[in-house]
């Protein structure tokens, strides 16, 4: 039991990038946990805050490590998947939840025309996304796309009940197929920055672009 204690207690930690001990994640998070008794019901409300209230942007894909910081997505109030699983990961652990970030390959087969010509293919490399340690066990998070996106683009909006794992759907309203998970990639305790920047760097011609190359 000591040993799992332990474990845990290496997911409820503030880092540089999840920044739970600072102000704007902790005033954050008591103001949406202090309503809510169980922490099941503490953690539905993190992650609709992190779902909705910080707006989806994909085209933020190619920053520097200072952006990724949940309190800097907090105030910038937008990000894409990476930073807002920092965000929902960050929140957790200031009211006492473990939570670690994951990440897989997905593709998604109604990306836009614009997107897939910016990004230059249609999969996601290294998506991320929260694991909450609730009741017991991990349950998967996945805040990426808010309401507005989703109810834009008639897309099935990912919901969070703290029992069973919240991904994306495979399908959307209409049945076509939408996103395909295609790799794991694991789960971290803090921000894997190197891995990721390398990936991107090799798999999306755009960052080669940013970078100068």
């Amino acid at each position: 039991m000591t040993a799992e204690r332990d474990n845990l207690d290496l997911y409820l930690k503030s880092t540089f990038v999840i920044d739970s001990d600072s102000r704007i994640v902790q005033e954050t998070a008591s103001l949406l946990a202090e309503k809510r008794s169980s922490q099941t019901e503490k953690a539905k409300e993190l992650f609709y805050f992190a779902r909705d209230r910080i707006k989806y942007n994909p085209y933020l894909a190619f920053c520097p490590l200072e952006d990724y910081r949940a309190s800097e997505t907090l105030q910038r109030a937008e990000g894409f998947c990476i930073q807002k699983a920092v965000v929902l990961t960050a929140l957790a652990r200031a009211i006492g939840i473990p939570a670690r970030l994951g990440f897989a390959d997905i593709k998604n087969h109604l990306a836009s025309k614009e997107f897939i010509d910016w990004l230059g293919t249609n999969i996601s490399f290294h998506h991320g996304y929260s694991e909450l340690y609730l009741n017991n066990k991990w349950v998967k998070a996945t805040p990426a796309f808010n309401i507005e996106m989703c109810k834009k683009f008639d897309i099935e909006p990912v919901e969070f009940d703290g029992v069973g794992d919240a991904v994306f759907h495979e399908r959307n309203k209409n049945g076509e197929l939408h996103i395909e998970y295609i790799k794991y990639h694991g789960t971290f305790a803090d921000l894997p920055f190197e891995e990721i920047s390398q990936v991107f760097t090799e798999k999306y011609p755009v960052t080669r672009q940013v970078h100068g190359e």
